[in-house]
């Protein structure tokens, strides 16, 4: 079982405080980032991108999505370069956050249903914070996500510990109270970091085998979320 029991005290009412991923883990957004990213590529005449092979860049942010799909075409980004395309790169996808981006199955009903038994739920990507919040709204569940922390919200970027750590203070929690649900290797690279539980989710966005990622649990949907979490919290 995960470590953070034997160091911190006991599992009554644990988890107080829910931590999860957005793309690839609460919803599947991979269909407009590749629009996106395909109409930023054809802007510069260059060849577009399938959806999978976009799927496979996604994870770390929207600089390195941008950079990644340039050096699929042959373009190593940096410096003024990368910045300028990251930024032509955002605003075209803010026009296409949510045409055909959908939740995954059992998200809403999980975020309700643990929101409504008072614990805490944010959100926690390496997404730009707007875009995050927009998305939420869209799908109606702003109202059950205490907390949203983006890629530019400050703290820096998953896989390093420090968004895990600002959104367990900004709810009022210290780390070994929280759990992490994710689908790639900064989310759980994260947790590991933070010394925070975590649950691997299955059909999301990694190129590393998710049973390889380190995870304390790894499930196929979010709807085998609280079995994860009784798991967890079964005495080592």
């Amino acid at each position: 079982m995960n470590k953070v029991f034997g160091t911190s005290g006991d599992r009554c009412g644990w988890p107080q405080a829910m931590l999860f991923d957005l793309d690839g883990t609460l919803i599947d957004s991979v269909a407009d980032i590749a629009k996106s990213v395909n109409i930023l590529l054809a802007k510069e005449n260059l060849a577009t991108l399938s959806v999978d092979e976009v799927r496979a860049m996604i994870g770390n942010g929207i600089a390195k999505l941008v950079e990644r799909a340039f050096a699929a075409r042959g373009i190593d980004l940096e410096g003024d370069g990368l910045i300028d395309m990251t930024a032509r790169m955002m605003d075209i996808y803010k026009d296409h956050l949510t045409e055909e981006t959908f939740l995954l199955e059992g998200a809403e009903d999980i975020l309700r249903a643990y929101s409504a038994a008072g614990i805490k739920m944010a959100v926690v990507t390496n997404k730009p914070e707007a875009f995050s919040r927009r998305i939420l709204e869209h799908f109606a569940l702003g109202d059950v996500v205490d907390c949203v922390v983006g890629g530019d919200t400050g703290p820096a970027r998953k896989p390093a510990p420090d968004m895990l750590q600002y959104a367990a203070a900004e709810m009022g929690w210290h780390v070994s109270r929280a759990l992490m649900v994710g689908d790639s290797p900064a989310d759980i690279g994260a947790a590991a970091a933070a010394g925070m539980a975590s649950v691997a989710v299955r059909g999301g966005y990694t190129n590393v085998p998710v049973d390889e990622l380190g995870a304390d649990v790894v499930i196929d949907s979010l709807r085998q979320l609280p079995s994860a979490i009784e798991k967890l919290k079964e005495p080592a």
